[in-house]
């Protein structure tokens, strides 16, 4: 069988299945949730044991340190990917209410029900947390779900894919709803995105290559961020410890994550934050890439930035810094070099605060916070399918609500149109 028929047919046998999923009763959906948390608590030492196969794979294959560290499975993740599941478990069924009932002059009643897309098809690289969260919001949400995961991640994943499998069975929902590509032959994602008719919605999660093809050959609709090139703006009415706590976070919480800050844009009038910042940044092992005027104050502490870094996401212990005049040269800045995805301030200013959450245009727009925050969870989406830049349909970290769509529903006696 080739790689194009194999997962046409799992596609399908997914999309058959994911009618009894739309159909079923929340608590349903929940006993899956709970059952594939079971599995997975049982085969923790397999998983973490494949997990070091596919880690030893990598450092054989030269993966990318970023890529490695979302790789890497260890007791707090596993722990992390169950609290996920038990959040999702908790949040609202999303699916089969009414919502906006309204009578209009006819007599009819109008309003909208939320229901589930059909079969969705996830794109991921590394992170096994992905298999599990995909998963889990795309049952909750009464869809189904076929689960393209990279090659790095390829024992873990089917460690994963046993333990769900398991868990719909028992709860008595077909296991066929939840597909994971057991193959690491790159032709199946072209496979997955042209299938219409079959596959609803694609979503990738990984890096910028990936995502690039995936939105140049798809002809199903894609849901899809290129870059994460995230901003802290510290404004001139910035507290002072405040702003280096930030930054020093969302520089270095965690360097491979899309939300990870990138640039950082220092109003002139506090550019005596500078040399501390850049001492607790550089005892960190991150590199500066300065503005001429950055280079100026930290010396051989910073090197040059280009003007390729401003708008680059680094994945790594890269930062790039630019003294700005005041705050329209920092909204222009993030304007032209942002990438639309989380940009925040850092002020004590109401009115500048409010001004910035209204002019930038992002996904996610903060103040007086990390960028780190940027996620599902963080969000009280319980995990998130992906984060989204497009501005249709739906847009940031997309939990359960993104995973649906709604049709108008139409409520009469008898009414007939004159």
């Amino acid at each position: 069988m080739s790689v194009q028929e194999y997962v046409k047919e799992l596609a399908a046998s997914a999309k058959r299945a994911s009618a009894q999923v739309a159909s079923s009763p929340v608590s349903v959906r929940d006993s899956a949730l709970d059952a594939v948390a079971e599995q997975i608590q049982l085969q923790r030492g397999c998983l973490l044991e494949a997990n070091q196969l596919d880690l030893a794979n990598a450092s054989t294959t030269g993966l990318d340190s970023a890529l490695v560290d979302r790789l890497e499975l260890n007791e707090g993740r596993i722990d992390a990917m169950l609290e996920s599941l038990a959040v999702v478990r908790a949040l609202p069924d999303p699916i089969g209410g009414i919502e906006d009932l309204r009578f209009m002059t006819s007599g009819i009643q109008v309003g909208k029900m939320r229901v589930p897309l059909g079969l969705i098809g996830i794109i991921y690289e590394s992170r096994p947390n992905v298999t599990v969260d995909a998963a889990s919001l795309c049952l909750k949400s009464g869809n189904a779900v076929l689960l393209r995961g990279g090659s790095e991640a390829i024992e873990s994943n089917r460690v994963l894919a046993t333990c769900i499998r398991a868990g719909l069975t028992r709860a008595g929902l077909p296991p066929e709803a939840v597909q994971v590509l057991d193959t690491t032959d790159r032709d199946a994602v072209s496979a997955m995105v042209t299938l219409n008719g079959v596959i609803d919605m694609v979503v990738p999660r990984g890096g910028k290559g990936l995502i690039e093809r995936v939105a140049r050959d798809a002809t199903v609709p894609v849901l899809k961020h290129l870059d994460g090139v995230c901003h802290l703006y510290i404004h001139a009415d910035a507290d002072v410890k405040m702003a280096i706590d930030l930054a020093i976070n969302a520089k270095t919480h965690r360097y491979g994550t899309c939300n990870t800050m990138e640039s950082l844009l220092i109003d002139q009038d506090v550019a005596t934050l500078i040399p501390d910042l850049a001492a607790s940044l550089l005892e960190r092992g991150v590199e500066l890439r300065g503005c001429p005027r950055v280079q100026r104050i930290l010396g051989d502490a910073c090197i040059a930035a280009s003007d390729a870094d401003w708008g680059t996401e680094y994945l790594a212990p890269i930062l790039s810094l630019k003294l700005v005049e005041n705050f329209q040269e920092a909204v222009d800045h993030i304007a032209k070099y942002g990438s639309g995805h989380t940009d925040g301030i850092v002020t004590n200013c109401h009115a500048t605060a409010m001004r910035f959450l209204r002019v930038v245009d992002s996904s996610s727009v903060m103040v007086n916070t990390s960028t780190r925050f940027a996620d599902g969870f963080e969000y009280g989406l319980g995990a998130e399918i992906g984060i989204s830049t497009d501005k249709i349909h739906a847009r940031g970290p997309v939990g359960l609500a993104g995973l649906t769509s709604q049709k108008y529903v139409v409520l009469g006696n008898g009414h007939i149109r004159r």
